[in-house]
């Protein structure tokens, strides 16, 4: 059963036209308790809220840590989130170009914006938050003691600041013991293959191109001129997972065995709109496992789980599990 990647502000793409049906035969525990449009059907009776008291108290118990982390933690690093007031490369939003579709209708002005995110990302150093996860790990494996990230975001700055065990949801694997690439690999459209790419610029022709502000025209790239494979000639994409698109059965087999088996789970920096991952911390708290939720703002999950900090997780995190 294919899972697909959507979000609640998605419904007008036409990669988007999932029933429910097809998550429920997969994720039953998940349809049961999460409203896709964002409706709270449960509730804690409380919320800790900036309770580091309470937090010490109940993490000082786990031994198996499932950190789950999205677009805010790197946003920390200055690698713009592309959400809310402001969050537009040009005149698009994110799910605008980072669908199928996009690529299929212009295939140039998707691989600007990601040439663009290729270019930012590069220059950019993981924060006080992706270090104190780190750091827990290292801190944990001495104590024999177990720390899994999952993440959706595609800028490896978690495996940067020294996390081992991570599984990135939203990257394509070249086999089941990689999890790499992401915005530095590439998948050719002809042969599949897949390579890691780190040139600046990717091709001579988006050398400049990609530039953010809105009155930027768009470049319309020949075709013959985008990122081309070295086997085949044929064109290559990005190697990421788009909206619409089937995301990685190893790696959400090994997100269930990590659930299954966690007994503390830290949210930080997701906005909890991007299914399946949005309904994966309801689903622990439903079962009686503490989530903590590190995020400037409260979100559709938060009156669901056990704590919020609200704050920069650069600041939050580090207080609350550097030790």
């Amino acid at each position: 059963m294919q899972i697909i990647l959507i979000n609640d502000d998605y419904t007008s793409h036409p990669e988007s036209s999932m029933s429910t049906a097809l998550l429920r035969s997969r994720f039953p525990q998940i349809i049961a308790k999460i409203s896709f449009q964002g409706r709270k059907l449960f509730h804690l009776s409380m919320v800790f809220r900036n309770n580091l008291t309470r937090f010490h108290e109940e993490f000082s118990k786990a031994n198996n840590v499932l950190v789950m982390t999205g677009a805010g933690i790197s946003a920390e690093s200055g690698i713009p989130t592309f959400r809310g007031e402001g969050g537009y490369w040009r005149t698009y939003q994110a799910t605008d170009l980072a669908t199928p579709s996009a690529f299929t209708a212009n295939p140039s002005l998707v691989w600007e914006f990601y040439s663009y995110r290729r270019e930012v990302a590069r220059t950019k150093e993981p924060n006080k938050g992706h270090y104190a996860v780190a750091e827990l790990e290292k801190r944990f494996a001495l104590e024999n003691k177990s720390v899994i990230v999952i993440t959706q975001n595609i800028d490896r700055l978690h495996h940067k600041a020294g996390s081992k065990n991570v599984l990135e949801l939203h990257v394509i694997l070249r086999n089941i013991k990689m999890y790499v690439g992401s915005l530095y690999e590439t998948r050719c459209t002809k042969c599949y293959r897949i390579e890691e790419n780190w040139d600046s610029p990717i091709a001579p022709s988006l050398a400049g191109k990609g530039l953010p502000d809105p009155d930027t025209p768009d470049a319309r790239i020949p075709v013959e001129e985008l990122p081309r494979c070295k086997t085949c000639g044929g064109l290559l994409r990005p190697n990421v997972i788009w909206f619409g698109e089937s995301l990685n059965e190893d790696v959400l087999d090994k997100t269930w065995t990590a659930m299954d088996a966690c007994d503390f789970c830290l949210l930080i920096g997701t906005s909890s709109v991007v299914y399946p991952a949005a309904g994966f911390a309801p689903v622990l708290a439903t079962r009686g496992v503490p989530v903590a939720e590190f995020n400037l703002e409260d979100t559709p999950a938060t009156t669901n789980l056990r704590f919020h900090f609200k704050g920069k997780a650069g600041e939050t995190l580090p207080a609350a599990i550097v030790l």
